[in-house]
This record gives C-alpha cells, structure tokens and sequence, in this order.
C-alpha cells in the first residue's frame, strides 16, 4: 500500500525513502530530498533543493524551501537543510539561503518547531531547541543548542544566540544573546541564568556556579565588557562552560543584550 496519498503532487525526481508517508494534497519538488520513516502531513509544501533527514514529523501547512524574504534574491541556487527526529508544526515557514551568506538554511536534530514559527533565509539552528507558537528569526541568525523561545519571541538579524539561553514570552533581541542567559521583557533584559535547563542538560553543580559566577562579572558588577572578560578568564574551566562563553563574547559582533 502506498504512503503517498492519491492527491499529493510528488515529483518524479524527488528522492523520498520508501518509507516516507505524504499525506493529501501535498507537493514536493523534484529537488527535495526526504529519509527513512518522515512523516509529511497533508497540505504541506517542500520545495527548492531541500534535504530532510530520518524521523521528521511535519504537520500541515508548512512551507519548507521557498524563496527567502529579501528584496536581493534574484533566483540564485540556494538550499535547506534540516536533520533527524523534527517535529515542525502547522503553519511553520523556512526559508532557503542566499548568497550574501552561506546560502543554506538549517536546522538540526531533535528541534520541537510549534506552530506559525518563521526561520528566515541563511538562519543556522542547532539541535535539541525548542521554538514556542508564532517565534521569528530574522536573517542569519544563529542559534545554538538547546536555546528556548518563549511564544511570540524572536531575533534580529545577523543575531547569534548561545547554548541552553532561554527568551521569555513576547521577548525580542537585537543584540547577541550570550549562552546559559535568560532574558525577558520588552526590550529583553538579562533575568539570570538558565538554572533549570543547566540541570536538565547535567551540568554539575561545581559548572553551575561557575557559571553564575560569569554572570555576575557580566551583569551585576557594573564592570565594562572588557573588564568583565578579564575576570571571567580568572574563573577555572571545569569541561568547557567557560570557553563556550569567552569564545561567543569574542564572536559576538553586534554586542551583547546587556542591562541598560
């Protein structure tokens, strides 16, 4: 019996695993490439050079690989790449990249994409995150693991935002996020650190408070950034947290949300 329902539209030149499912009124296109045991809800639309990994779950009314949102794209082969063990909910949009940037949108493994999200061209997403009802990443964006988006939350472009962050309901970032870091409110601030989460991901508590510790040089001694850096840099690295976080504040071109 076939997986792929009478009235989806599935090119010929599509790659999809035997076991793909495709429900009614779907349509892929001849680029997109699908693995084992992904399921494609009704009403879906995957198109330009698109590859989706194994174990993918995406609900209806998703748009995947249309062109970006930005007035200089003009028809250039650009792409989309999303991994294993998604789910992506009704009404999600990713967009493929341009080439002013690395041309390719992706997403990762594990990601919980719920409904009306909008990942935007060129955004790199890493795995394990978590995006609530209607988020929205501009451009570029960069996103690392296991990052979570309160509902109605987003980023500006070009922004980048560290492992195991949290944004709050309604919150939005025009600079970068910096890891393990909380924000909130309009415009977000820093509320603490991502305690829960850390404990959720086993960081012991000897990286617990060295991260606090961080946190305090960064946003409760009302030291520079620079002098800030310098104390952290003090701070013993037990298994990487603190190298994490140096290297993102050396990368973090737009500067970082900070208290006013």
């Amino acid at each position: 019996m076939s997986l792929i329902h009478k009235t989806a539209i599935v090119s010929e030149a599509a790659n999809l695993a035997d076991n793909v499912s495709v429900g009614p009124y779907s349509i892929i296109g001849p680029e997109v490439a699908i693995g084992e045991s992904s399921v494609i809800d009704s009403h879906v639309v995957i198109k330009g050079k698109t590859t989706i990994g194994s174990d993918n779950h995406i609900y209806s009314f998703t748009s995947i690989g249309d062109d970006p949102q930005d007035k200089k794209y003009d028809d250039e082969e650009t792409s989309v790449e999303i991994g294993n063990r998604n789910s992506i909910r009704e009404y999600t949009t990713i967009n493929k990249g341009t080439i002013q940037d690395v041309g390719t949108t992706r997403l990762g493994d594990d990601n919980w994409i719920m409904a009306y999200v909008h990942i935007a061209h060129d955004c790199q997403v890493g795995s394990n995150t978590i995006f609530a009802n209607n988020t929205t990443l501009g451009g570029h964006v960069i996103v690392g693991d296991y990052v979570i988006f309160g509902g109605f939350s987003g980023a500006h472009q070009f922004c980048k935002i560290g492992a195991h962050s949290f944004l709050g309901m309604y919150s939005g970032i025009a600079r970068d996020l910096p890891p393990y870091i909380i924000v909130m409110g309009q415009p977000a601030e820093p509320r603490g650190i991502n305690l829960e989460g850390l404990k959720r991901r086993n960081f012991n508590s000897d990286q617990i408070r060295n991260i606090k510790t961080a946190y305090k040089y960064l946003y409760m001694s009302e030291l520079r950034l620079e002098e800030a850096v310098s104390k952290i840099l003090t701070i013993d690295d037990i298994a990487g947290e603190i190298t994490s976080l140096l290297e993102f504040l050396k990368d973090a071109t737009r500067g970082i949300v900070r208290k006013k």
